[in-house]
């Protein structure tokens, strides 16, 4: 696949590409996005476990005439935890909405160098993008930036 100038590789669903200075330019807004999104994350798992503990307790407790069991739709407790993981849902969706007008994969940070696509590299902690990778690569295939071509780094 070939795309602008020729470039071999383009992804034309890629809106957007980086360079490490506008990379590095988002990371504060993007840590504390990304340090939200854990922490809601966490939240909801362990809502969800709540639910699924308290469900099994209305479930245990409520044998309809027939001897099947039934779960109390009403249950307040169940209807609080089902609100707050909905919350939490529409607050995380406001956070993907962030990353999406940025163009950001939460995954990695897409970027364009002479001839091919690679895909920047950070991680929360870390201070700036020093690290990238090919498309077809994980993580574990991370590469500091200084093996990049000089050009593709300015």
């Amino acid at each position: 696949m070939t795309g602008p100038a020729g470039l071999r590789g383009y992804n034309r669903r890629v809106s957007r590409f980086y360079g490490i200075d506008d990379a590095n330019s988002l990371l504060p807004g993007l840590a504390v996005v990304v340090e939200r999104l854990r922490d809601q994350r966490a939240e909801l798992v362990n809502l969800r476990d709540l639910f699924r503990a308290r469900e099994g307790d209305v479930l245990d407790a409520v044998i309809d005439a027939d001897g099947a069991d039934t779960v109390d739709t009403d249950d307040p407790e169940l209807r609080r935890l089902r609100l707050r993981m909905r919350g939490i849902v529409d607050q995380m969706q406001a956070d993907v909405v962030w990353l999406d007008e940025r163009a950001i994969v939460l995954r990695d940070i897409r970027a364009l160098v002479p001839g091919r696509q690679v895909w920047l590299c950070w991680r929360l902690g870390e201070e700036h993008v020093g690290w990238w990778h090919g498309v077809d690569e994980g993580f574990d295939g991370r590469r500091p930036l200084s093996e990049l071509d000089p050009v593709a780094r300015a």
